[in-house]
């Protein structure tokens, strides 16, 4: 017989009702905390540190930001010969320094009243901020979402990549077609960095070794991008018809999994070598020699 209770409750009693959410928030725009949402009333069941991992994210993506700000504002200590900035390069204005030899390209002309490195920063550093590891990093270190894993995040609506500003990450795969001549470029400064202070070729000195470390991080890391290892083996069917991109995205998608790694060692590697150029501009250092 029908007694209008539901199963597993005693007769005369209500069900168990979910806990209702925080004031202000209803329905689906509550997020995790909605009446459709099962009612768990801690915010996580995690007992270990899962802060530490986002705050540290958060600290070294702040303290890039706040130097790299400084270094592109600056406008100054860019280029010692024949080193020059990575920050700077190529620079496309007619108030760069020149470069012997250099990627002194006034493509803008004279009306660029700026610091030149703002027009090239604009390149490598769209395609970190879509990149898909930086957005998980700067999604948690400075939005909280979510700021862990298994852990709530404080937002009540989620509308995921498909508003401004974030819809703009769809421009990744374009950003990586920027960066790759960027990162020629800088191949390119590299080969320059083996000559002396008078454009001799032939030597060597502490500023080649970073440059050089510097270029194989930044190749790296602009190689294990998601979106070249889908365009070199991407919409394949079959992998056999195709042994060598088979076989060169074998070898992008080992890098692909060191991206995380490869993303944090080639934005260090890129401001310690911008760095060492502006201790060597401004006269605090001098470039030691090997040959």
């Amino acid at each position: 017989m029908a007694t209008g209770t539901e199963p597993g409750t005693e007769p005369g009693t209500e069900p168990p009702r979910p806990a209702a959410p925080p004031a202000g928030t209803t329905g689906a725009g509550a997020g995790v905390r909605g009446a459709s949402r099962a009612a768990i009333a801690a915010r996580h069941l995690r007992t270990d540190r899962w802060w530490l991992a986002p705050a540290a994210t958060a600290a070294g993506l702040f303290a890039f930001i706040v130097y790299s700000t400084w270094r592109a504002f600056s406008n100054a200590d860019y280029y010692a010969a024949p080193y020059v900035s990575p920050f700077y390069s190529p620079c496309l204005a007619e108030n760069c320094v020149p470069m012997r030899g250099g990627p002194n390209w006034d493509v803008l002309g004279s009306w660029w009243g700026l610091s030149p490195a703002l027009i090239i920063l604009i390149f490598p550093l769209g395609f970190r901020l879509t990149c898909y590891y930086y957005r998980k990093a700067y999604y948690r270190g400075f939005w909280a979402s979510p700021p862990a894993c298994a852990v709530a995040e404080p937002h009540t609506t989620y509308t995921g990549e498909t508003r401004f500003p974030l819809v703009m990450q769809n421009m990744h795969r374009y950003f990586f077609y920027a960066a790759v001549p960027v990162a020629g470029i800088l191949t390119y400064d590299t080969v320059l960095s083996f000559r002396d202070e008078h454009y001799a070729w032939g030597h060597m000195g502490l500023g080649s070794l970073i440059f050089l470390v510097n270029i194989v991080l930044i190749w790296a890391y602009t190689l294990s991008c998601h979106s070249c290892r889908h365009i070199i083996g991407g919409r394949l069917r079959h992998f056999s018809e195709h042994p060598v991109r088979y076989r060169l995205w074998g070898w992008v998608g080992r890098l692909n999994a060191r991206h995380m790694l490869l993303a944090w060692a080639s934005l260090i590697s890129v401001a310690l070598s911008d760095f060492y150029v502006y201790l060597v501009a401004s006269g605090a250092f001098d470039d030691p020699r090997f040959f």
